[in-house]
């Protein structure tokens, strides 16, 4: 896991691959743009990443991360090196403990804009509305960033503090499906494998494989990555492993039947 390390306002740098030993940082959770967008990691090598887009939320994270009294922080598009299909595959069986450990996940949502909450203002509903409404409650790989880590807090698309996963329970539940209860720290395994995947039924993924491996995290399950063999096959694999982990685990979930079908509730 590489981090960017925070250096002076506003300036930041990758550290080499940490194993061990990893300090408290933050982590951003957002939706892609283009790709010829978002910073990747060759930019962060060449040096070339102000010349992105992307590179604007990646330095707002940075800035929230120093006023939150972070050091680190971490942010998708830039800290893996996808060029590398054993790093990319490790990276993605990773992920959602990468979020689960994080400090704060910051949620950047570039269509919401900001609110005044001060009496009547009919901006406070105007935003209520662009939240429900947001992209980010639509792709399939925010998902785990929503529910894995403790602290998960919303920014509007110029980063104004809008709440956090507790205090937007209500809105989250009414945008994406997922209960009050999952964002109010009641762990996963309380809920069954059917439950898990309907808060992912409407969600959709860039790659079709990826409808299945955005949900590793959520069963506790990890399989290698085989981009190119389709949504199909990666489901029924996903399927196997969820299965083979309910069969050896001390947990006394029911296991009950789940078709194949249910399991492709993302077609």
């Amino acid at each position: 896991m590489r981090l960017l390390e925070i250096i002076a306002p506003g300036e930041f740098r990758l550290t080499r691959d940490i194993a061990n030993n990893i300090e408290p940082y933050a982590i951003l959770s957002h939706t892609w743009g283009k790709d010829e967008e978002e910073v990747s990691f060759r930019d962060l090598e060449n040096r070339s990443r102000q010349q992105k887009i992307g590179y604007e939320k990646i330095r707002l994270c940075g800035e929230q991360a120093a006023r939150d009294g972070l050091r680190y922080f971490w942010v998708d598009t830039c800290c893996i090196d996808k060029s590398s299909s054993a790093e990319l595959t490790e990276a993605i069986n990773s992920m959602f403990n990468w979020y689960q450990k994080a400090s704060r996940c910051y949620v950047y949502l570039a269509d919401v804009p900001a609110a005044d909450y001060g009496g009547n203002d009919p901006s406070s509903e105007m935003w209520e509305t662009a939240f429900l409404k947001s992209r980010w409650f639509t792709r399939g790989w925010t998902l785990q960033e929503l529910v894995a880590p403790d602290v998960v807090e919303f920014f509007s698309q110029e980063w104004k503090w809008l709440g956090n996963k507790s205090s937007l329970a209500g809105q989250i539940r009414d945008a994406c499906g997922v209960p009050v209860e999952t964002l109010r720290e009641q762990g996963l395994s309380s809920f069954s494998i059917n439950e898990r995947m309907q808060w992912a039924a409407n969600r959709t993924t860039t790659r079709p494989e990826d409808k299945a491996y955005s949900l590793l995290g959520i069963f506790g399950v990890y399989m290698p990555l085989l981009y190119g063999e389709g949504e199909l096959p990666a489901f029924s694999r996903l399927r196997r492993e969820i299965d083979a982990f309910l069969g050896s685990s001390d947990a006394s979930e029911d296991r009950e039947g789940i078709s194949f079908a249910d399991f492709h509730l993302l077609r």
